[in-house]
C-alpha cells in the first residue's frame, strides 16, 4: 500500500446545499501489514445505526476548518488525540442521503488500544487492508435510487461486520488509490430499488 496516492490526489469538493461533515481514514502500520479503523455506530443513533463508519461526523461553528472537524469528531469517538494525527490528504467529497457533504482525510494514527469514548460509537474495529482488497469479501450491486437515478453500492465483509454506504463508497476510492485493487467491471447483481439489503 502506498498512500503517494492519496498525496498526489485532486481532491474534488462537493458543492450545493448540504450540510458539512467530515471524517478521518485512519491508517495503522502492523507487521502483518496496514490495517482501517472503523467505528461501529450505537443502534439507538437516527442517522445509519449500526452501520460501520470511520471516525466523524457533522461541522460545528467552533470548528475552524473541516479538518478540524474531523479532528475533533474523531477525538470525541475514539479518544484520537489531535497531534496523532499525521495528514497525508483528502478524498473527494461524497453527498450522503442524509443530506451531509462529506469530506474525508486519511491519516496514519498509531497502533494502539482504541476504545469508544461517547455514546454514538458502540465499537471500535480494526480491519486489514489486505483482507478489504480480497475480492472473495467484496459484493455490489446496481439499483435504482429515487433521486440519483441507477447507482452501485458496495459491500465489504471482513471479520463479521459489514461496510457499506457512504463509507464503502469513500473506501473504495481509498483502496483504489493506494493499492493494485480496483472495482471490478461488473456489479455481482441488479435488484429492485426496494430490494432488501444483502447484509
Amino acid at each position: 500500500m502506498e498512500l503517494d496516492g492519496v498525496r498526489g490526489h485532486d481532491a474534488q469538493a462537493e458543492n450545493g446545499d448540504a450540510r458539512d461533515a467530515a471524517v478521518v481514514v485512519p491508517v495503522l502500520e502492523r507487521d502483518d501489514g496496514p490495517q482501517l479503523l472503523f467505528t461501529k455506530r450505537a443502534d439507538h443513533l437516527s442517522n445509519h445505526p449500526g452501520q460501520m463508519s470511520f471516525p466523524g461526523g457533522r461541522r460545528e461553528p467552533g470548528d475552524e476548518d473541516l479538518q478540524a472537524t474531523a479532528a475533533r469528531e474523531a477525538h470525541e469517538e475514539v479518544c484520537l488525540e489531535p497531534e496523532e494525527l499525521e495528514v497525508v490528504g483528502r478524498l473527494d467529497d461524497i453527498r450522503t442521503v442524509t443530506g451531509f457533504s462529506v469530506r474525508p482525510f486519511v491519516a496514519r494514527v498509531p497502533d494502539r488500544e482504541y476504545e469508544p469514548c461517547e455514546h454514538e460509537v458502540a465499537e471500535v474495529a480494526i480491519l486489514s487492508v489486505r483482507a478489504l482488497t480480497d475480492l472473495d469479501n467484496y459484493y455490489s450491486e446496481f439499483r435504482d435510487h429515487p433521486h440519483y437515478g441507477r447507482i452501485r453500492l458496495h459491500y465489504f465483509y471482513v471479520d463479521g461486520y459489514t461496510v457499506w454506504g457512504a463509507t464503502a463508497r469513500i473506501l473504495v476510492q481509498f483502496l483504489e488509490l493506494v493499492t493494485d485493487w480496483s472495482i471490478p467491471a461488473d456489479a455481482d447483481a441488479v435488484v429492485d430499488a426496494d430490494a432488501d439489503y444483502p447484509m
